[in-house]
């Protein structure tokens, strides 16, 4: 990823925290969380990565921003200075679930190692 992506996806990232604190603030879906911005080379495509708690409302939460998309790309043309805005793609990151399962993992592991 060049230096320029890498900017642009920051501030995307940045930009999109801010308008998920101010217009999709809703409490039934939970706390969404930005936790990634991808963009291709001629930034024409974001793929945004969110995290959802709690894990039961992940469905909902990504329903809703899929209801919502066009009105996130709006504000967002508003708040950053792009020729072109780009598409936002939206995904649920599911690296804390990796993150868990390793952990139950390891503590399996030890639990077992105390046992014996």
């Amino acid at each position: 990823m060049s230096v320029r992506q890498k900017k642009v996806a920051s501030l995307i990232r940045e930009t999109l925290g801010e308008i998920f604190l101010e217009k999709i603030r809703n409490p039934e879906l939970g706390l969404i969380t930005i936790t990634n911005v991808d963009i291709t080379a001629d930034l024409k495509i974001a793929k945004i990565y969110i995290s959802v708690y709690p894990k039961d409302k992940r469905e909902d939460a990504l329903n809703k921003i899929e209801e919502t998309k066009g009105m996130i790309r709006m504000e967002l043309a508003h708040k950053i200075n792009l020729r072109t805005t780009p598409e936002l793609i939206f995904f649920i990151d599911d690296t804390y679930d990796y993150i868990e399962k390793i952990d139950k993992i390891f503590e399996n592991i030890k639990n077992d190692n105390q046992k014996k």
